[in-house]
């Protein structure tokens, strides 16, 4: 298991423990105030996304043309921080990752 701390939806600050090998969407989706991820990990509507904190954002594998494409339309979007958690792979080296949950939209 790999921590990740979450400021959920409501602001509240989480520690919540990962499972390596799964995509981040599986964990925040089951915390109360968590991410919706419809479209359940398919990289299709964007209610995944989150906001990853540095150095944690610029040391992930970059985003792939979908995911931008998806992000890019979202008023909420960060150029430097904002990703959808269903296309980032938890690893072990990404224990102790920060990350909050993106406004709804």
């Amino acid at each position: 298991m790999t921590t990740i701390y979450v400021t959920d939806s409501e602001g509240e600050e989480l520690e919540v423990e990962g499972q390596v090998g799964l995509p981040i969407m599986e964990t925040l989706r089951d915390l109360d105030n968590g991410v919706l991820a419809l479209c359940g990990g398919m990289c299709s509507c964007a209610t995944c996304h989150c906001y990853i904190e540095e150095p944690w954002a610029s040391s992930l594998l970059p985003r792939e043309e979908d995911e931008i494409e998806l992000l890019e339309d979202l008023e909420s979007f960060r150029e430097d921080q904002s990703r959808l958690t269903c296309q980032i792979d938890l690893t072990e080296d990404m224990d102790g990752i920060r990350l909050e949950i993106a406004p709804e939209e």
